[in-house]
């Protein structure tokens, strides 16, 4: 997965729109709503750590992974949460103190937009082979050009959810933003829950 921004530019962006105030944790209550406390997480292209950092803070056992060796060391700096340098097309700690199976994996922040082209299929099967049977995948991402960066691909849902399907993963909910607002074909943005099948 590449970005527009190196780390500590990434960083210095969304500290500027959490000093207006603008809540910044939507995708980790989400997240925290929907397994147990305690729960394994497991942030996938998790960047800077902004996701993992507030799921450790709630109590949640969570590790992270980006191949973004800058974000990577931003994430780094934060206590609480493992985090490995890892490209999710394959993805594999089987070998880490996260060899066991998550309860929950979260791609938030346009990970499949911005993964090399052709990977969306395997990444997904990767994170769903980290996955407990029945834990949960949670990923949100722009579906139009007005809802992402330049440099990020768009992604059609229904290629997302295929792949979701080759992986063995079945669709639970899909909301229009991280706040829980239904979804639309028309909204521009999805937040897909789907489950790994047992």
């Amino acid at each position: 997965m590449s970005t527009p921004f190196d780390g500590e530019a990434y960083a210095a962006r969304i500290a500027a729109l959490a000093a207006t105030g603008k809540d910044m944790h939507g995708e980790a209550n989400f997240v925290a709503a929907l397994v147990e406390p305690g729960a394994r997480i497991l942030d996938a292209g998790c960047g800077t750590g902004r996701v993992g950092a507030r799921l450790a803070e709630l109590g949640f056992d969570v590790a992270g992974a980006d191949v973004d060796v800058s974000m990577l060391a931003v994430a780094r700096r934060i206590p609480g949460v493992r985090w490995y340098l890892a490209d999710l097309a394959e993805l594999d700690l089987s070998t880490t103190p996260d060899a066991a199976p998550f309860d929950l994996v979260v791609a938030a922040g346009n990970v499949f937009p911005f993964l090399a082209p052709g990977t969306g299929e395997r990444v997904l099967q990767r994170l769903a082979a980290h996955l407990r049977p029945d834990g949960l995948l949670v990923s949100g991402f722009g579906l139009d050009r007005a809802h992402l960066p330049e440099p990020a691909a768009i992604v059609p849902i229904e290629d997302y959810d295929a792949w979701c399907a080759a992986a063995g993963l079945s669709s639970v909910d899909r909301r229009g933003t991280w706040d829980g607002e239904d979804w639309t074909p028309e909204g521009g943005y999805a937040v897909s829950v789907h489950r790994r099948r047992s």
